[in-house]
């Protein structure tokens, strides 16, 4: 009789060499390896504490003392003059008005419109600042950050129908002269404020009817001019427009008293001192040559995240924060193959891309949550240090504080994943650690000395043009003057920034799969 037994079985589960698996392993391997772990929480505290560091900064004037040392004293930002819808504003200008009780219309051609760079700030040169304004305006009030309606003549955007300050609707195209005029006119029925541009003052074009919601019985109405510091050179330099009104005809329930002239006051942070005359305004029967500087706009000019001036204290304490990522990530690649552990790592799982992408999505996962999370606190820490300095900070929305934080997290990610990539290639910790600081970090460095356009194009066309995902200030097209580096601007958009960095990292991680495979370990 034959009998038979049983195979063995061993009582240990079956192995399994998933891809699930050798993520669990290369996150066992992260989270073991105690330099690894102080690395990623270096990270996070070095975001956080350089936002605060920064957010402690504020204006202030220094002088020296007769034995030569300087003597700094803080001074707190004024107060930001705002609009009518709670934001922000510039507005600052020339106006010569009369009061409207009720409705009625201004008209004028405008023959001339020309500026100069103000004396001692700079070579006087005609005709640079595209948004000098000058036309009819409508307010209620002659208080700053009054509601208003105006329709304007501009050296580089043509008519324009604006008002409170974040509104605008394009006219007639073209520039002033007194071989080319315009013909401006605004209306008022209530609450309602009608522009209309003209070539000849006979055939008319509507540009455009805005309300007014709330606007009192009598309200002021007149002529304007204002014109915007000007960015074009070196250094920012305060403007003077002058603009020619001709053919000024009032109709409708304008009382019969005489014009009244007044400089709105300068905003003293952007405009430090009142560039136009004591004559900046002259009449001659019914023409009227007005200068004024300054602007009527949407404030915009300020640091990142809510700083105002040149403050960039998030920006840079994110720069600074991915220094200990760098590290961890070229580590976590370098250390095996200097080690001789890589030859275990790819013998468990011998499809080496698939092994690589195990390490990118690891390190990528961890420091995406660990830099959302550090950038969360680092925007509260800033903005709470900011204001308690004396600094204006800008309004954010919540959603905008969201995408800053997730989209720190996706830089931080993509960067570790381009580090780890580089290192593979390098196989070499020094070589992958350098190369990181210097395509993220020493953008940061050498921007500010350069000029405007090298700096936009180190931000443009390298790595750190991710940075700009972390962009949170309001831009308008009726402000150009504003957007720099300096002022917390990037020159690509948040996300086409973040896209970037990851063509970069894709490029980078496409060699490094070929590298490992046709290399022997």
């Amino acid at each position: 009789m034959t009998t038979s037994s049983a195979p063995y079985r061993s009582e240990l589960p079956v192995g399994r060499d998933g891809f699930a698996q050798l993520l669990r392993a290369e996150f066992t391997k992260l989270r073991t390896v105690r330099a690894w772990v102080i690395a990623l929480g270096a990270a996070a505290v070095l975001t956080v504490v350089f936002a605060w560091v920064g957010g402690q900064q504020s204006s202030g004037t220094c002088t020296s003392s007769p034995s030569g040392t300087p003597s700094c004293t803080k001074v707190a930002t004024p107060p930001a003059l705002v609009g009518p819808g709670g934001e922000p504003v510039v507005d600052t200008f020339s106006f010569l008005h009369r009061p409207l009780t009720g409705s009625g219309s201004l008209t004028a051609q405008v023959t001339s419109l020309s500026e100069l760079t103000a004396p001692g700030n700079g070579p006087d040169h005609p005709g640079v600042v595209p948004w000098s304004k000058a036309g009819i305006l409508l307010e209620e009030n002659t208080t700053q950050g009054s509601a208003y309606a105006a329709v304007m003549v501009t050296p580089g955007h043509g008519v324009r129908l604006q008002y409170n300050y974040t509104h605008d609707t394009g006219g007639l195209p073209g520039t002033v002269s007194a071989s080319s005029p315009r013909w401006l006119r605004l209306t008022r029925a209530g609450d309602l404020i009608t522009g209309y541009d003209s070539l000849d003052g006979a055939h008319w074009a509507k540009i455009g009817t805005v309300p007014l919601t709330g606007l009192t019985d009598s309200v002021q109405a007149g002529l304007f001019v204002t014109s915007p510091a000007d960015d074009a050179g070196p250094s920012r330099s305060a403007t003077e427009a002058t603009a020619t009104f001709d053919q000024v005809h009032l109709a409708g329930d304008f009382p019969s008293t005489s014009w009244n002239s007044q400089v709105m006051g300068a905003d003293t942070q952007t405009y430090p001192t009142q560039v136009i005359g004591p004559n900046w305004f002259r009449q001659s029967g019914r023409t009227f040559t007005i200068s004024g500087s300054g602007d009527i706009a949407p404030q915009v000019a300020g640091g990142a995240l809510g700083g105002s001036g040149d403050t960039t204290s998030l920006l840079s304490s994110a720069a600074l924060g991915l220094i200990p990522v760098i590290v961890l990530a070229t580590l976590f690649i370098t250390s095996e193959y200097r080690r001789g552990l890589i030859r275990t790592t790819l013998t468990a799982s011998p499809r080496r891309g698939r092994a690589l992408s195990a390490k990118a999505i690891v390190i990528g996962s961890v420091t995406f949550v660990g830099a959302c999370i550090a950038t969360a606190i680092a925007e509260a820490v800033s903005r709470h240090a900011l204001s308690a300095n004396g600094n204006y900070v800008f309004p954010l929305s919540t959603s905008s504080e969201v995408r800053v934080a997730i989209g720190t997290g996706l830089l931080f990610a993509i960067a570790a994943v381009l580090v780890l990539a580089l290192a593979t290639i390098l196989r070499r910790s020094a070589g992958a650690v350098v190369t990181g600081i210097v395509v993220f970090v020493l953008p940061f460095v050498i921007s500010h000395p350069l000029s405007p356009a090298v700096s936009d194009w180190l931000f443009r066309t390298t790595p750190a043009a991710a940075f700009a995902v972390e962009g949170a200030l309001p831009r308008f097209a009726q402000v150009s003057d504003a957007y720099t580096m300096q002022n917390g601007y990037y020159p690509l958009g948040p996300w086409l920034g973040l896209a970037v960095l990851g063509a970069y990292a894709a490029v980078a991680f496409g060699g490094a799969v070929w590298s490992v495979r046709r290399r022997d370990v």
